[in-house]
């Protein structure tokens, strides 16, 4: 099995989408995976949900967890698609981040358990990134959560 396809695989990467090279530094302690979507495939509109082709790419990057001891970062031609039905451009989302988010969702997973048992600042220090990014992270869950809550039968507090 080539190492792309064994990288896809553990990243469960599906088609349309493929790891299309792979660069690892030994001296910068990195693993930088490239991603790419097979040519002439079709995405669903982030808005309707309808299928469309690729319109233009905007290359992105996540960090991802580490690979041993070395930092893993994905890299992407995202694409976005000219919706028919009077959506207009909208950037589709991709399947292992949430967006704006610059962190994987296994990553973002990590971060979560992590901070359950330590402080948010030690857990900056041991995955190598700032701990405001790591806040952000946090309050997304956490509105998230609360958002999904019921306080209507809440009589006092």
């Amino acid at each position: 099995m080539p190492e792309t396809e064994l990288f896809a695989a553990a990243l469960g990467i599906q088609s349309p989408w493929y790891v299309s090279n792979l660069d690892f530094s030994l001296e910068n302690k990195r693993l930088d995976i490239y991603i790419d979507f097979e040519r002439g495939s079709t995405f669903a509109c982030p808005c309707c949900g309808k299928l469309a082709k690729a319109y233009d790419t905007k290359s992105d990057t996540w960090r991802h967890m580490n690979f041993f001891q070395h930092e893993a970062h994905l890299h992407a031609r995202v694409p976005r698609v000219n919706c028919s039905a009077s959506c207009g451009v909208k950037q589709i989302e991709v399947p292992w981040a949430r967006p704006g988010s610059g962190f994987t969702l296994l990553f973002e997973a990590l971060i979560l358990s992590y901070c359950k048992e330590m402080p948010v600042n030690k857990v900056g220090e041991l995955m190598g990134e700032h701990d405001t990014r790591l806040w952000r992270v946090l309050h997304h869950y956490v509105e998230t959560a609360r958002a999904q809550q019921d306080y209507s039968k809440v009589t006092r507090v």
